[in-house]
This record gives C-alpha cells, sequence and structure tokens, in this order.
C-alpha cells in the first residue's frame, strides 16, 4: 500500500461502476425527455472558459450511444460487471484513481485540443466561429472511451476470462481486446487531429496503467479467487472481536446472531455462548 492510498484511501468512493451507471441513466432519460439540453452539458472548453464551469462534470452523464434501449441496458450491465469486478481485484483506491484519472485527462485534453486549434487550425476556427467550431468538437468528448479503458483494463488483468460473443460464441477477453486495440489504432491514424485528441486523453489512464503494472496483472479467474480468500481469511484472523466462548471459541465474527454472557460462578473472566451458559463446568 503506498503512501498515498493510506492517506486518501478512506476517500474511495464505493461500488463506483453502479455511480457511472446512474450517471448514464440520467443522461439517456435526458436525452429521451429533451435531447437538445445534453448540449448544455458537454465538455466544452470553450464554454467553460465563459462561465459554464458545470461542464467539467455534467459531461460524465452521456451515456454510451445506443438507438436500442435494449443493447443499451446489455451495454450498460456489461461495463457494470466489468467495472465491480476491477474494483474488488483492484480494490477501491485503485479504481477509484483509474477511473477519475481518465476522467481527467479527458478535461485536459480538451483544453489542449482548444489550444491545438488556435494555433495551427486557426483558419478552420476563424470560418466557423469559435464558439460553433468548439461545440461541435464538444460532443466528442463523452464516455465512450473511458468505457473501451475499463474493457482494456479487464482484458489485461484477466486474459483468460471467456465471454459469449453475441451470447453465444465463446472466447477469451484477451482476443476481443486485442481487436478493439487494433481498431483504435487505426482509427487514431485515419480520423481527424480532434478525435485523436478525444482518443489520446480518454485512454491514457489505460496506457499509464498497463507501463506501470504490467507485471502485476494477467490473474487467472483460479488467482482472483485465492487472492480474495487470502483477503478474507486475513481479515478475519486479524479481526478485533468483543465477545469469545471459552468452550467452543465462537465469537460474533463467527455467528452474529449468538448471545454471551459471563459466568458470575466462575473464578475470573469467563464468558460463554448461549449453547454453554448453563451446560459448562464452573472454574474454581
Amino acid at each position: 500500500m503506498s503512501k498515498f492510498e493510506r492517506k486518501f484511501g478512506r476517500y474511495a468512493i464505493k461500488n463506483l461502476s453502479l455511480m457511472l451507471i446512474l450517471c448514464y441513466a440520467c443522461g439517456y432519460f435526458i436525452s429521451l425527455i429533451n435531447p437538445n439540453f445534453l448540449n448544455y452539458l458537454t465538455l466544452d472548453p470553450y464554454k467553460i472558459l465563459h462561465g459554464q464551469i458545470w461542464r467539467i462534470v455534467t459531461w460524465v452523464i452521456s451515456p454510451p450511444p445506443s438507438s436500442n434501449i435494449f443493447f443499451l441496458l446489455i451495454t450498460l450491465y456489461f461495463y457494470y460487471s466489468l467495472g465491480t469486478t476491477l474494483e474488488r481485484t483492484w480494490g477501491e483506491y485503485r479504481y477509484n484513481l483509474y477511473i477519475f484519472s481518465g476522467m481527467l485527462f479527458t478535461v485536459l485534453g480538451s483544453f489542449l485540443l482548444m489550444g491545438y486549434s488556435y494555433l495551427f487550425e486557426g483558419a478552420t476556427v476563424a470560418f466557423y466561429g469559435a464558439e460553433n467550431y468548439f461545440a461541435i468538437v464538444a460532443s466528442y468528448f463523452s464516455t465512450y472511451y473511458v468505457n473501451m479503458s475499463i474493457f482494456l483494463a479487464f482484458a489485461a488483468t484477466f486474459p483468460d476470462v471467456q465471454v459469449l460473443l453475441m451470447f453465444v460464441i465463446p472466447v477469451k477477453v484477451k482476443w476481443m481486446g486485442i481487436i478493439y486495440a487494433v481498431m483504435l489504432a487505426y482509427e487514431f491514424i485515419v480520423y481527424p487531429y480532434y478525435l485523436r485528441f478525444v482518443m489520446a486523453a480518454s485512454m491514457l489512464n489505460f496506457v499509464v496503467f498497463f507501463f506501470t503494472s504490467r507485471k502485476r496483472v494477467h490473474l487467472s479467474p483460479k488467482q482472483m479467487k485465492r487472492r480474495q480468500e487470502f483477503k478474507r481469511e486475513t481479515r478475519k484472523a486479524t479481526a478485533i472481536t468483543k465477545h469469545k466462548c471459552a468452550i467452543c471459541g465462537q465469537t460474533e465474527e463467527d455467528n452474529p446472531d449468538l448471545e454471551f454472557r459471563f459466568c458470575s460462578k466462575c473464578n475470573g473472566n469467563y464468558e460463554y455462548c448461549q449453547n454453554h451458559l448453563f451446560t459448562h463446568e464452573h472454574v474454581r
């Protein structure tokens, strides 16, 4: 555990994946009621610098693009299951750090893009008008690539886990990760410069994760199970209990429903569970 985790780990948000899914659900609900309102929530650096600072945060509620509610729900459940698995494996602090660093890099990338556009694409910005130009570009800054970074992190951590492609074809997640990585590399080459900024900023957290943790990833499901069992046993062994039966040794950790009492007839502080309180031999 690093000193930063010891200092700030207690502030980590539990069930962060669920929070993200709820944000997407709010965004999808808004898109059904008033799609134009989402334009006031996008990550537009030009308008942020002109006072609309809420955009630094509100862009997170933009749901993954989908025209079918069924596939949207499947997609949200898929990313929720991936995220919660990573959170249990990495720990809440590290998973929080991964997600929020991806969001931070995305925000910084939007401002770097604005600076680049003014310096090297000034004629294009002037042609469309700065406000209109960056309003169009802002629509590309979404949680799509943040979600993609979650999938790639899962593929790097659990390469041998099998998923059902199209609900039928079993395939190891590492091959899907490789395919997506190749697709992203191709898109990065052929897409316009502003989309390259979007991709690079949103995926930078995965690049940092991969090169700083490549020796600690690649867990199999059996390794993950053993790690969870080890943590559970360690937590149980180091837990401080208030009650312990002098006969059977059970504590409130073993059975929260057990009642414990001290025996007034025993010489010393001997405590017994409800099963041995009246049946034990008194200590003289």
